[in-house]
């Protein structure tokens, strides 16, 4: 699948090609359907620019439900980026853009969205976008990147018998290196797992050499954020859907956990702190567009009541096979036919701290004793960035092991958390029925064993729940 991107300007214009290859055929050309879905794939980078663009123009097969889901995504983006990228520090910003003042506004997204159809003039009439697809609600694609979460969430569905199909996408660059342990695995052991590749990331990084606010060296500024997008996930998930199409999966399963939902404020201004594509509020978005459609697939995560303590815990205790071949670090690199962790980036000490917190051994998951001693200092001085109760727990912990020197914490005050240690159900972020009801005793009678119980937020308190004897709506749109 192959989508031209043009970009023009007052200096005149500049064309590149955003593109999804799969390893087998899922599209025909003459089906109205597959060029529906090749032109939802198509729209999503473009997404990120709302705020800046005069006008974006999506050439292609819409019908009304995703015009709206676009406009939707778009208007909610460029608020997300409007603070998180801009009215927030920003190492990759220059010049004015960089001190911008904030102001709260009826709409964020600049651009004039418009869908002009083939061609050429700006209308409205509808087009054939194909019949719905045909769904089994017992087939389950894992959005799959090689961390701790999407293969805990595979060893859950795998234990209780789901039919998985955990789906990779393979960018161009070398974050594909993340991943690289867990697909040669499960390529090798498990029917059902699939790659697509994209070059995404080099679209990206071809916007980010035509936005004048942007820093040109940005290759070179270390840090653990993008520079401008915050749409991202979305360019995967629209990847993966022909394969789901094809192979009539009814699940899609992203490894999102509790702290991944979030609503704030900056300023006045409200947004989701960069993360709306990780949230329930994204699983509830996109299942509903789904339905919109007239096709039965839902999104959803079954790890969206722990905490990131709970997930690695739970992951490296139960699925070892798996945990082996996990790989969270931002700056990761081949040794050999394995590819191994920096043990000097943020996420690296993470891992090594919750590892070791848990008196578990992070050399079974790549790291070496110099990289666990250098992790331990680097949290002893710079902290980690996670949900504040985790990272308070997860140095009390530490502390209590006798793993870290009295006042070298960094920027977490060790406290003793114990909710972040228990599922937790709060009515927002992580109610009962975030899963299908055919999942939830299941599943919680696994995490169950691990945790130290499940609690429900009642007011600002966490009170101790039952989520195996509660019942919640049975409907098969809860999630």
């Amino acid at each position: 699948m192959v989508a031209p991107y043009r970009v023009g300007t007052d200096n005149g214009s500049d064309t590149t090609e955003l593109i999804y290859r799969f390893e087998s055929r899922v599209f025909d050309p003459a089906d109205p359907g597959a060029h529906n879905l090749a032109s939802m794939m198509g729209a999503q980078v473009a997404l990120n620019y709302g705020l800046f663009a005069d006008e974006i123009h999506f050439l292609g097969t819409y019908d009304s439900v995703d015009r709206e889901f676009l406009r939707d995504m778009a208007e909610n983006t460029a608020r997300e980026i409007a603070v998180k990228k801009f009215l927030e520090p920003n190492p990759f910003l220059r010049g004015q853009a960089a001190n911008l003042p904030a102001i709260k506004r009826q709409r964020y997204c600049h651009a004039r969205v418009s869908f002009p159809v083939a061609t050429g003039s700006i209308g409205r009439r509808e087009v054939s976008t194909g019949e719905p697809w045909s769904t089994d609600p017992s087939r389950h694609a894992i959005l799959s990147s090689g961390g701790k979460e999407s293969l805990l969430t595979l060893g859950l569905l795998r234990e209780i018998g789901c039919d998985t199909y955990p789906i990779f996408v393979n960018e161009s660059g070398r974050h594909w290196l993340t991943a690289l342990n867990a697909y040669r695995h499960l390529a090798a052991s498990h029917p059902g797992t699939g790659r697509v590749w994209t070059n995404s990331d080099r679209v990206f990084a071809w916007f980010l050499r035509r936005l004048p606010f942007v820093r040109q060296d940005f290759a070179n500024v270390r840090s653990d954020e993008y520079p401008i997008r915050l749409w991202t996930v979305a360019v995967f998930l629209f990847g993966v859907l022909p394969l789901l199409r094809v192979n009539e999966i009814g699940r899609i399963l992203i490894g999102d956990e509790f702290d991944t939902t979030r609503r704030a404020y900056h300023l006045g201004i409200p947004h989701y702190d960069g993360l709306y594509d990780q949230s329930r509020y994204f699983d509830q978005a996109v299942s509903r567009y789904f339905r919109r459609k007239g096709s039965a697939v839902v999104q959803f995560s079954a790890v969206r009541n722990l905490s990131e303590l709970l997930v690695q815990k739970i992951l490296a205790e139960r699925y070892g096979d798996l945990f082996e071949h996990q790989v969270s670090c931002h700056a990761a690199h081949q040794d050999g036919v394995r590819v191994r962790p920096c043990g000097r980036c943020e996420k690296c000490r993470r891992i090594v701290g919750m590892l070791v917190a848990f008196q578990l051994d992070p050399k079974q998951c790549g790291y070496t004793d110099e990289q666990v001693e250098y992790s331990l200092k680097a949290f002893a001085s710079a902290g980690v960035n996670q949900e504040s109760v985790g990272a308070q727990h997860l140095a009390h912990l530490l502390m209590r092991h006798g793993l870290l020197p009295d006042g070298a914490t960094g920027l977490a005050a060790p406290r003793a958390r114990p909710e972040v240690m228990m599922l937790r159900f709060d009515p927002d972020k992580s109610p009962v029925d975030t899963m299908p009801p055919d999942l939830r005793q299941p599943v919680f009678n696994i995490l169950l064993q691990h945790a130290t119980g499940a609690s429900r937020r009642v007011g600002r308190e966490w009170q101790r729940f039952d989520p195996l004897s509660h019942t919640e709506r049975e409907h098969p749109n809860d999630v």
